[in-house]
C-alpha cells in the first residue's frame, strides 16, 4: 500500500489534471450526441418541404408498403404527387385515395416496370413529363429483394437482374433524369431508400447482392449529398431496419417493425437534414445495440437467423410445386 500510495504521490499533478479533463470532454461529447439525438428524434421540426424545396413530389413504387405511406405524408405536406409504379390499376386506386383524403391534391401518374427492358427509354420519358414541374422532392423508394435467404448460387439470372435494375440502374436512372430541373431552380431535396441490411448490421448474409445493391444506395446519395449541396440541393439516404410490408413479409407491425405509416410520419421529418439517417428511433435504438455485440457474434447470429428464414422458404416452394 505504501508503495502504491507513493507512486501515486510521484505522478505529476499536470498528467493526473489532463486525465480529469479528458474523462470530461469525452463525457461531455457523449451527453452532447445524446441530446443531439433526442432533439433530432423527438423535438425537431419537419422542414416547410413545399416551401423550401418546390411544389411537387415524385414518388417511385408509390402503390404498396413505405412509398404508398409516403405519398399520403407527402400529399399532407401539400405537395402535389406523381406516383411512379408498373400497375396502371393500382396507381389509380391510389390517386384516387389521395384525391379523396386531400381535397385539392394534384395527382399525376406514370406507369412504369424497372424491371423491364427499355428502362433508359421510360425513364427519359418521366424526366420529359416532370420537366415542366416545379419538382421539389424525388422519393426513390421502388426496390427488389430475395423472396427469402438463399446462398448466392442459389440466386437465379431473373432474381439477380431485377435486383440490379431496381436497386442500382433505377436509382441511378431517375435521380438522374429529375436534378437537372433541381439545379435550374436551385433547390430540391432527394430521399433514397437504402436499408439496415447495409449500413446497420454488419453483414447481411444470404442476401448478399441485396445488401450490396443498398450499399450502392449508401454510398451513392452520400457522393451526391457532397456534390449537390451548393446547389441548394439535400440528398439523403434513409437506413431503415424492418418495417410491416410485403417485402419483408412482415403481416403485423410491431415496436420495431413499424407500419409504412408510422414509419412514413418519421421518415418525412427526416427529410433535408442528415445526409444518411434512420428516422424511426426504435431502429437507431437497435443500431446502438448491435454496435455494442462483437462482430464474429453478430455475424454468426445473423446467418443463423438466415439459414432458419432459407430452410422455412425452401420448405415452403417444396409445398407449392407437390400441390
Amino acid at each position: 500500500m505504501a508503495a502504491a500510495a507513493a507512486c501515486a504521490h510521484a505522478r505529476p499533478g499536470w498528467a493526473l489534471a489532463a486525465l480529469a479533463a479528458l474523462g470530461l470532454l469525452l463525457a461531455a461529447r457523449a451527453a452532447a450526441r445524446l441530446a443531439l439525438w433526442l432533439y433530432a428524434a423527438f423535438l425537431r421540426p419537419a422542414r416547410p418541404l413545399r416551401r423550401r424545396y418546390g411544389a411537387w413530389a415524385v414518388v417511385t413504387g408509390a402503390t404498396d408498403g413505405i412509398g404508398r405511406a409516403l405519398a399520403f405524408r407527402l400529399a399532407a405536406a401539400g405537395l402535389g404527387l406523381v406516383l411512379v409504379g408498373r400497375s396502371p390499376e393500382r396507381l389509380a386506386a391510389i390517386s384516387a385515395e389521395v384525391e379523396k383524403r386531400h381535397p385539392g391534391a394534384e395527382v399525376r401518374t406514370f406507369v412504369l416496370d424497372f424491371a423491364a427492358d427499355g428502362l433508359a427509354a421510360r425513364v427519359g420519358a418521366l424526366g420529359e413529363l416532370v420537366r415542366g414541374l416545379d419538382v421539389g422532392v424525388l422519393v426513390n423508394n421502388a426496390g427488389a429483394c430475395y423472396p427469402y435467404a438463399r446462398y448466392l448460387h442459389e440466386v437465379d439470372e431473373a432474381l439477380l437482374r431485377n435486383l440490379v435494375r431496381l436497386n442500382v440502374e433505377a436509382v441511378t436512372r431517375v435521380t438522374h433524369a429529375v436534378l437537372p430541373g433541381m439545379v435550374e431552380r436551385g433547390r430540391g431535396a432527394v430521399v433514397n431508400m437504402g436499408s439496415g441490411a447495409s449500413a446497420i448490421l454488419p453483414c447481411d448474409p444470404l442476401y448478399t447482392v441485396y445488401a450490396a445493391t443498398k450499399a450502392y444506395i449508401d454510398q451513392f446519395s452520400r457522393c451526391l449529398y457532397v456534390e449537390y449541396r451548393s446547389k441548394g440541393i439535400d440528398v439523403q439516404c434513409q437506413v431503415p431496419l424492418l418495417v410491416a410490408t410485403k417485402m419483408a413479409s412482415i403481416r403485423n407491425p410491431s415496436f420495431f417493425a413499424p407500419s409504412p405509416e408510422t414509419y412514413a410520419r418519421a421518415a418525412v421529418r427526416c427529410i433535408g437534414y442528415e445526409p444518411r439517417c434512420t428516422p424511426y428511433w426504435p431502429h437507431a435504438l437497435l443500431w446502438l445495440l448491435i454496435s455494442l455485440v462483437p462482430e464474429p457474434v453478430a455475424d454468426r447470429m445473423i446467418l443463423n437467423v438466415a439459414l432458419d428464414v432459407r430452410a422455412k422458404g425452401r420448405a415452403k416452394d417444396t409445398r407449392r410445386k407437390k400441390a
